[in-house]
């Protein structure tokens, strides 16, 4: 999968680090991967976007069968089955205390039974019991510990920021800086276009009780002037609950009507 995009290296830690020792005078930023090198660890090099280097690492993965004394890294759960295995084999299951019957002449197990849990020890007879029934629970692959990029060592969990994150915590600052300044009346770019505003509004305010007009002022003034005019503005606002009120007596009157005609006839009729 990573072939022609990225080119993984494995090696001795001390050839490692001894390798990156060696490039230092003409990479010196070279030297933050060295605490990193410990225990089993590799290298993946790539010139291509590192979140689809990451996701093909992650996918990557191989069955494995369960080894006696490997740590479970999940739960592994035997589903019920036919094993297919003879009667003779019933004393192993009733020693993992695993509910059987036999049908037609074979072993079946009749219900789920949680086999091991995960950070638990594999034991000798859960391991052999998943072999001979050819589960392979756990899974092996690479891991992502640290990202090297242009001099900086960073988690993975970096890939996952978008621009638009990027964007939305940007604008959440500039906003926190934009209330800051309108507080302590100290301008910015950020609060510059608020206070613009709240300026006109002040204007405004003060053209709508004084003979001061300009432009803007000048719809307010005639508002003022003939309040009639706010009713026209939105008459369906209006309407619509005139209408509902209208349509309510009508179907009561209507309910009325009907119960009038039933009460004419008999009880024999």
């Amino acid at each position: 999968a990573l072939r022609g995009k990225a080119i993984v290296l494995m090696g001795k830690n001390t050839m490692m680090r001894k390798a990156i020792r060696g490039h230092l005078e003409k990479n010196p930023d070279l030297e933050r991967l060295l605490p990193h090198i410990k225990q089993n660890v590799g290298f993946v090099f790539t010139k291509e976007d590192l979140s689809e280097i990451r996701d093909l690492l992650l996918a990557n993965k191989v069955k494995a069968p369960a080894k006696a004394g490997a740590l479970a890294p999940l739960n592994v759960i035997v589903p019920a089955q036919n094993t297919g295995m003879g009667p003779e084999k019933t004393s192993f299951f009733q020693a993992l205390q695993i509910p059987t019957k036999i049908t037609k002449g074979t072993i079946e197990i009749i219900q789920d039974v949680h086999l091991i849990k995960a950070g638990e020890k594999v034991g000798m007879s859960e391991a052999t019991l998943l072999n001979m029934l050819k589960i392979s629970p756990f899974t092996y692959g690479l891991v992502i510990q640290k990202v090297y990029d242009s001099g900086s060592v960073f988690s993975p969990e970096i890939l996952d920021i978008t621009d638009d994150d990027i964007k939305k915590t940007f604008m959440s600052g500039v906003m926190n800086v934009a209330a800051v300044c309108l507080e302590i009346g100290y301008p910015t770019v950020a609060s510059v276009p608020h206070s613009i505003v709240n300026g006109m509004k002040n204007l405004l305010a003060v053209a709508a009780v004084t003979d001061i007009t300009f432009k803007e002022a000048e719809m307010i003034k005639e508002y003022l002037a003939d309040p009639s005019k706010f009713a026209a503005a939105a008459p369906a606002a209006s309407d619509a609950p005139a209408a509902a009120a209208a349509a309510a007596p009508a179907a009561a009157e209507e309910e009325e009507e009907e119960e009038d005609d039933d009460m004419g006839f008999g009880l024999f009729d």
